[in-house]
């Protein structure tokens, strides 16, 4: 049997849990071995690389001789308790949990957290929580080396370059309205609407414990040690959301490919429904991910790609078409990140994309295409009324290596005529591209 015991957030094993467990094998990090008495003879284990550690369990248990393995906060949340599962199986093992410290964290704000995103980027790429915590009001950062609250600051301070106060309290008062917006910041609404405070909480539960409310710029600019437990990053307008059924991440819409009336657009200048439809299947946009939306007019695919869960940045030359933008953002209650510039200038500054949309470029199609392909990690889907410019899409496409596939899209919805009769009304056909970056291959290369 191996007993897995969660030490909680800061609280001390209870001595007579590990005299219980009658361990000859005793395995855990560093400070937790140092915090207990250990059984007369047992052999102890430091926790560092995790396969040699699994190994030697492996000698114990195969001769029945009892094991305890010691662990931070609830080792079956992001723990420990999922390797040992999977090695040894479940009913091997005898799990007493501890207080996590995202559980810790938020009662230290006063906040509940079934509604929140748990994320790890603990030995993880940083920029999957990144892009969580652009898309939503209230997540959780399991931090690890190099992937701690100045990184993530640091990774955060272009969606969230507002100023802020951030020593005021965290969440509003339920049904509090957010202040109005000042007509000059009008044009960048939908950027000032990703605020974001960081609440760095450090060593929980010890007599060092430290819980601090920063900006991601002010978290961006500190050296914040190694006794980081857990960052939130929360919206303190939408933190306290409605009453949930499903703990963690909103449900998806019930719809997607929505009308275009359901978005302001300037003289049907929007990509329809049929075309979008199409789209968002092959961009794949899913929590976690960043969309691009270049040329995006009315905004309507990063609108699109946030209700799906991803983090959307949308990339508009006018004014008036960010403004949209934004105002349509907040209709559908998500986040996208506007910026008001032109392609592919703007795209220098921005953070890897996962998926691109291209809607507009006129004569510097070709060049957008392949900027939008150096930079995207998995595909760039592009929509075009001219097919004479489908060819130098297409090279620029298959000239960053994607593979490319396309089509034209003609549809035609039922519309009413006098007499209580229906008509075929055309829509305008709009040739759609997509390329999907073929993954690189190792096989025949000496190792």
């Amino acid at each position: 049997m191996i007993t897995v015991i969660g030490t909680g957030t800061g609280a001390p094993v209870p001595p007579e849990a590990v005299a219980g467990a009658g361990a000859e094998l005793v395995v855990g990090g560093r400070r937790h071995l140092d915090a207990v008495r250990l059984p007369q003879g047992a052999e102890r284990v430091v926790l560092g690389p995790l396969a040699p550690a699994l190994d030697i369990v492996e000698e114990y248990v195969g001769k029945d001789r009892p094991v305890l393995v010691l662990a931070s906060g609830d080792p079956g949340f992001f723990g420990i308790v999922r390797a040992l599962a999977e090695r040894f199986g479940a009913d091997r093992l005898d799990v007493r949990a501890g207080v996590s410290s995202v559980a810790a964290a938020f009662a230290r704000v006063g906040l509940p957290w079934d509604d929140a995103v748990v994320v790890s980027a603990h030995g993880r790429d940083l920029r999957t929580a990144v892009n969580v915590c652009r898309a939503h009001p209230k997540v959780a950062v399991l931090t690890g080396p190099g992937a701690g609250p100045a990184e993530l600051g640091a990774a955060l301070r272009h969606a969230c370059d507002e100023p802020e106060d951030a020593s005021a309290p965290g969440p509003a008062a339920p049904g509090s309205s957010p202040a109005p917006e000042s007509p000059e910041h009008a044009a960048t609404s939908a950027r000032a609407s990703l605020s974001r405070v960081l609440v760095v909480a450090s060593a929980l539960g010890s007599a060092r414990e430290r819980v601090e409310r920063v900006t991601p710029a002010e978290a961006a600019d500190r050296d914040w040690g190694t006794d980081v437990s857990v960052v939130l990053c929360l919206d303190g307008a939408r933190v306290l959301g409605d009453v949930r059924t499903v703990a963690g991440a909103p449900a998806g819409p019930a719809g997607w490919a929505l009308d275009e009336g359901e978005f302001a657009h300037r003289d049907s200048m929007i990509t329809k429904f049929e075309v979008r439809a199409l789209a968002l299947a092959r961009l794949g946009p899913r929590l976690g991910d960043l969309v691009w939306d270049i040329g995006a007019g009315s905004g309507s695919v990063a609108v699109e790609c946030a209700r799906l869960g991803a983090a959307a940045i949308a990339v508009e030359k006018t004014a008036d078409g960010v403004e949209r933008i934004a105002a349509n953002a907040r209709a559908h209650g998500v986040y996208v990140d506007v910026v008001c510039d032109m392609a592919p200038n703007a795209l220098a500054a921005l953070p890897d994309p996962d998926a691109v949309f291209v809607g507009g470029g006129g004569a510097e199609l070709p060049a957008i295409v392949a900027a939008c392909a150096r930079r995207a990690r998995r595909t760039v889907v592009v929509a075009m009324a001219a097919l004479d410019r489908v060819p130098a899409a297409r090279e620029a496409l298959t000239g960053a290596g994607f593979s490319c596939d396309g089509v034209l899209l003609q549809s035609s919805r039922l519309a009413p005529l006098p007499g209580d009769v229906t008509r075929l009304a055309a829509t305008n056909p709009v040739f759609l591209l997509w390329g999907t970056r073929i993954p690189v291959s190792d096989e025949g290369v000496a190792q």
